[in-house]
């Protein structure tokens, strides 16, 4: 099953241990090949953001392929 990139996006991101991380906020892009390489996540407040990886703005960066299912919520692995 496809998802749209636009539809994953105000989703609740977990971790697959259950972690509440945030809410997904958009995406990053290859410009040359339009291939998605990341998701930004916008920090829940019950997480230390510091132990992840952050862009400038401060959300937290998981690469494109740990995204592990996405139904009501998306669930990211290591």
């Amino acid at each position: 099953m496809k998802v749209l990139e636009s539809e994953m996006r105000g989703k609740t991101v977990m971790s697959e241990e259950g972690l509440y991380l945030g809410v997904l906020r958009n995406s990053l892009v290859d410009e040359k090949t339009g291939a998605l390489k990341n998701i930004l996540v916008e920090p829940s407040e019950d997480i230390d953001p510091r132990l992840y990886h952050l862009d400038d703005m401060g959300h937290l960066l998981f690469s494109f392929d740990s995204i592990k299912s996405v139904k009501d919520v998306v669930i990211v692995g290591s």
